[in-house]
């Protein structure tokens, strides 16, 4: 597998397939995800640290919800004062990879998608 955006060549065997590689979301799921940034209200940890080895570990399990939730949880604290280094890293990685895999899924460009999203956090 080509991935254009970071110009990488990734092989899997063919066994490791279904533990390594998930299929692409579907308009669905993309608008339940929507939906999961709009109504969660889970709270960040105020300290810089724990915050970061949760959103990481949240970012290592792949999952697309719980993108959702460091995505939402990292937009309001933005609103609400200063992000940490390890903090604008994650908002910026959970916000591409929702993006882009969103608006492959819902046949939006990846800005519209991206002001979905920021609009969601609002709600």
């Amino acid at each position: 597998m080509f991935f254009e955006r970071d110009n990488v060549t990734l092989m899997v065997r063919e066994d490791d397939l279904d533990e390594t590689v998930r299929p692409p979301i579907g308009a669905n799921e993309a608008n339940k995800i929507l939906e999961h940034i709009r109504t969660w209200k889970g709270k960040v940890s105020k300290q810089w640290k724990a915050r970061s080895n949760a959103h990481q570990k949240k970012l290592e399990d792949g999952k697309p919800l719980s993108y959702a939730e460091v995505y939402k949880g990292l937009r309001k604290l933005k609103e609400d004062g200063s992000l940490s280094a390890s903090d604008r890293t994650h908002l910026k990685q959970t916000e591409r990879f929702l993006a882009e895999e969103m608006a492959n899924a819902l046949g939006k460009t990846y800005r519209e998608t991206r002001k979905q999203m920021k609009r969601a956090t609002q709600s």
